[in-house]
């Protein structure tokens, strides 16, 4: 699905998961819990849904912000080794459409913006693009919806 929006999706840098995969630590020396997929966990390198039986590990991640009191560390997935990546990057992950999720924005100084919402899956690029046509907003996190967990960021596209 190719969005209409002007929206760019950010997955983990591909350097935080060289460096997690290579050392077995996340970026603040815990080690991270390998596990197998039961089906279904939403992977952070890849933005799709893990398969039964992947081999995934689950690690702290301190999503993008600049350095602001709303900087925080979350639990994510990804795959254990190396993947394909996302599939589009100027979309919306195809495996979460009509999946509920918190997107929360940021300004410039990475405060939370009231603009913050949540979308209830049907239309998530019209919802980011609302966001993102507020002047003030710079980025937008997708969050789960029951857990917090952080997804992906999001910016206008350049």
């Amino acid at each position: 699905m190719k969005s209409t929006h002007g929206i760019r999706v950010h997955a983990l840098p591909t350097e935080v998961l060289d460096d997690l995969r290579a050392k077995g630590f996340d970026a603040f020396g815990t080690r991270a819990a390998r596990l197998d997929a039961e089906g279904g966990e939403p992977l952070r390198c890849c933005l799709r849904d893990a398969v039964p039986g992947d081999a995934l590990l689950l690690f702290g991640y301190r999503p993008p912000l600049p350095n602001s009191p709303y900087r925080e560390v979350g639990a994510v997935l990804a795959h254990a080794v190396p993947c394909s990546g996302p599939v589009d990057l100027d979309a919306y992950p195809s495996d979460w459409l009509g999946r509920p999720q918190v997107l929360r924005a940021y300004d410039e100084r990475g405060w939370i913006h009231d603009a913050t919402t949540v979308h209830d899956g049907r239309d998530p690029e019209g919802t980011i693009a609302e966001l993102l046509a507020v002047p003030e907003v710079a980025l937008i996190h997708s969050r789960n919806i029951a857990w917090g967990c952080y997804m992906f960021a999001i910016t206008r596209a350049q």
